[in-house]
């Protein structure tokens, strides 16, 4: 999921004198200032207060958040992790959520239905196969999505309606993109961004592991057909070994491999999406469980090394240049919360850990193999 919000258009203006004594008052209730200052980068300003909070960083922020909004102003609080400081910044403007467009989403929806559906049946011939594989993988792909749109409502940080992307049969294996969903304000703290990041994939990963051992134990294990000219799904440790509880076999091997039935080919699609969203980068699910867990810096360090690790898996499938190509253009800066302070619980680090493993288990370094 992503960030609609321009956060450098609520940087623009210089900070008007008249707001300095309540925003002062405010700031010095819950710091002890040691420097205050204006940061600025290009035409982008904000004013500073470093120093050391008096309270924690969740107290803090309510406290500040009225009396900064009140003078026209957005409250974030951040850690200076190489001077074990803290930051109080006054952003000018205040994030106003714009209205959701339900009838796009639902439009998209509908379109994204027909081209899964054509897709599954110009691949099997079959109008029902291809009903089948669009309903389980539309399943995966909604589930997915409700999981950020439920978890953000209820944290009440303002969302977008989630947006399918329909593709027609030729340009995708699969009929769609998958779906987006968009934050329209920033999440208040690194506890609210991880568990909208987590909710999407867990969610996901709900159905698709049954719908997966389903559709597998509805398919049939089959010799390869002999001079290629076919394309196999590349298999990760998750997928192997459910094939191996269902077939008891590791599969593929001698010539031998799992004929998908529709409904297995798209749970095995929705694990896919599923991991790549759990890349740890950028503003990807993964890249906001990293930022969650390890904070601003690290989160960085880790997406120029998932960008680095994609351009070298690019020599073994092609499509992971395009992956490295996307977070480096539209996903590699990760876009502030308003409190980036206050860590993790002992139970999310766990969940987060957890997630981190899920992503190991789900990663296919080759998704797709043309046997020529």
């Amino acid at each position: 999921m992503g960030e609609q919000w321009n956060w450098d258009a609520l940087l623009r203006a210089e900070p008007p004198v008249s707001a300095r004594t309540s925003l002062e008052g405010a700031v010095e209730a819950v710091m002890d200032v040691r420097l205050e200052d204006v940061i600025a980068q290009g035409e982008l300003r904000a004013r500073r207060w470093v120093g050391l909070l008096r309270l924690p960083a969740e107290e803090a922020l309510p406290r500040l958040t009225p009396v900064f909004a009140q003078d026209g102003f957005t409250a974030v609080i951040q850690a200076l992790e190489e001077r074990g400081e803290i930051a109080i910044l006054a952003v000018p403007g205040v994030i106003q959520p714009t209205a959701s467009r339900l009838w796009l989403a639902l439009l998209l929806f509908v379109l994204t239905i027909l081209t899964t559906v054509l897709t599954g049946f110009l691949q099997s011939g079959s109008f029902i196969d291809g009903v089948m594989f669009s309903a389980t993988l539309l399943s995966i792909l909604l589930a997915h999505e409700l999981g950020h749109f439920l978890a953000s409502r209820r944290l009440g940080v303002a969302v977008s309606y989630p947006f399918f992307i329909p593709l027609p049969p030729g340009l995708s294996v699969l009929g769609t993109m998958g779906a987006v969903i968009q934050m329209k304000e920033p999440p208040p703290d690194r506890r609210a961004l991880f568990t909208i990041g987590v909710a999407g994939p867990l969610a996901g990963l709900a159905l698709a592991i049954p719908l997966t051992l389903l559709g597998l134990s509805l398919s049939v294990v089959e010799a390869l057909p002999v001079g290629g000219g076919y394309v196999l799904e590349g298999n990760n440790l998750l997928y192997v070994a459910m094939k191996w509880v269902i077939f008891q076999q590791w599969l593929p091997s001698n010539g031998m491999d799992v004929m998908l039935h529709p409904i297995a080919f798209a749970g095995w699609a929705g694990m896919l999406v599923t991991a790549l969203n759990l890349l740890p980068a950028g503003q990807l699910d993964g890249g906001h469980v990293i930022f969650a867990l390890f904070g601003r810096r690290w989160a960085q360090y880790v997406t120029y090394g998932i960008i680095g690790l994609l351009t070298l898996l690019g020599f073994v499938w092609t499509g992971w240049w395009i992956w490295a190509v996307l977070i480096s253009l539209l996903a590699r800066r990760h876009a502030p919360i308003l409190n980036d302070v206050t860590p993790l619980g002992s139970r999310q680090r766990v969940l987060a850990l957890i997630t981190l493993l899920l992503f190991a288990l789900l990663f296919t370094p080759t998704p797709l193999v043309q046997i020529p």
